[in-house]
C-alpha cells in the first residue's frame, strides 16, 4: 500500500471503490516521483523523449513502463498541453491515436473526474479492445504550475446500465499517470508512467516488448496533432454563440499516438 492508502494498478475497480480524488492524485504523485530511480531504457524521438521502466512487483498486475520529454513554447505551452490532456482527454486523443474508433462518456462524477470507455481496433488478426477508466485530474494553482491525470481501470459488470455503453470487443486495462510541470527555463516536462495488459491471447512480453516505442511516439502524434490545428479551436469559439450546442460525448475518429492500450498492435496471432 502506498503511503496515499491506494496502491495504483491494472486490477479494476467498480464504480463504488473509485477512491476520494484527492487520494488518487496522491498516489499518482508519488509513483512519479520514483520514476528517476527506475531502470532507463531507450531513449527515441531524436534522443529528445527518455524512457524507463520498473519490474513486475508483488501488487503489480504487470511491470512498469514510463518516459519524460521537455518541450519549448514553440512545441506547446503548458495551456496548450493542459487543454488537451488535462481536459476532454479521452475526445482528444480520438483525435490523434489512429487505433481509437469511438470514445463514450459513461459518467461524470464531478468537473474533475470521470468514467469513459475507449473502443481500439487494429489490423487483423488482433481483435478489438475495450478499455474503461475513471480519469482524475488536478492542477495546481500556484506557479509553476503542475498538472496531474491519473487514468484507473473500472469493471462495470456490475451495473447493466453503464456497461451497455461499452463496445463489444476483449477487455484490456491499463493504469496510467501523467504529469505536466512547467520549470524555471520555461519549458514544459511530460511524464508518464504505465502498467498495461492487451487482454486476450496476445502473451504480456510481447506487449511489454514494444512499450518503450509505443509511448515515445506518443509524444511526436499528439505534437503533430497539436501543430496541424493550431490555432482552430481559437477560432471555432471565438465564432461559437451561447446558443451553439456542445460537443458530443461519443464519436467515430475523424482524424488520425499510440497509448498504453495500443501494445495490442502486433503480428502476433491473438484475437
Amino acid at each position: 500500500m502506498s503511503e496515499s492508502g491506494i496502491y495504483l494498478s491494472i486490477t479494476p475497480l467498480k464504480l463504488s471503490e473509485i477512491p476520494p480524488e484527492d487520494e488518487i492524485i496522491k498516489a499518482g504523485k508519488q509513483l512519479l516521483e520514483t520514476t528517476p530511480s527506475w531502470k532507463q531504457g531507450k531513449a527515441y524521438q531524436h534522443n529528445t523523449v527518455k524512457t524507463f521502466h520498473r519490474a513486475k512487483g508483488p501488487k503489480d498486475g504487470t511491470a512498469w513502463f514510463g518516459r519524460v520529454s521537455e518541450h519549448t513554447k514553440e512545441d506547446a505551452t503548458f495551456d496548450e498541453f493542459w487543454s488537451r490532456l488535462g481536459e476532454n482527454k479521452a475526445e482528444n486523443e480520438k483525435e490523434y491515436i489512429p487505433e481509437i474508433k469511438k470514445v463514450t462518456l459513461v459518467k461524470q462524477i464531478s468537473p474533475t473526474q470521470s468514467v469513459w470507455t475507449l473502443y481500439y481496433t487494429f489490423p487483423p488478426p488482433v481483435s478489438p479492445r475495450v478499455f474503461t477508466v475513471v480519469q482524475t485530474t488536478w492542477l495546481s494553482p500556484d506557479a509553476p504550475r503542475t498538472g496531474i491525470i491519473v487514468s484507473i481501470p473500472v469493471d462495470l459488470s456490475d451495473n447493466t446500465e453503464y456497461a451497455a455503453k461499452e463496445e463489444k470487443g476483449v477487455k484490456g486495462r491499463y493504469v496510467s499517470v501523467e504529469r505536466l510541470q512547467e520549470l524555471e527555463s520555461g519549458q514544459v516536462e511530460w511524464r508518464m508512467a504505465t502498467s498495461s495488459t492487451p487482454g486476450g491471447k496476445i502473451p504480456q512480453f510481447v506487449a511489454d516488448s514494444s512499450m518503450a516505442s509505443t509511448i515515445s511516439r506518443d509524444v511526436a502524434h499528439f505534437l503533430e496533432w497539436l501543430h496541424a490545428n493550431r490555432g482552430k479551436r481559437d477560432t471555432v469559439e471565438a465564432s461559437a454563440t451561447p446558443g451553439d450546442a456542445a460537443p458530443a460525448a461519443t464519436g467515430d475518429a475523424t482524424a488520425p499516438e499510440t497509448s498504453a492500450a495500443t501494445t495490442t498492435e502486433t503480428s502476433s496471432p491473438a484475437a
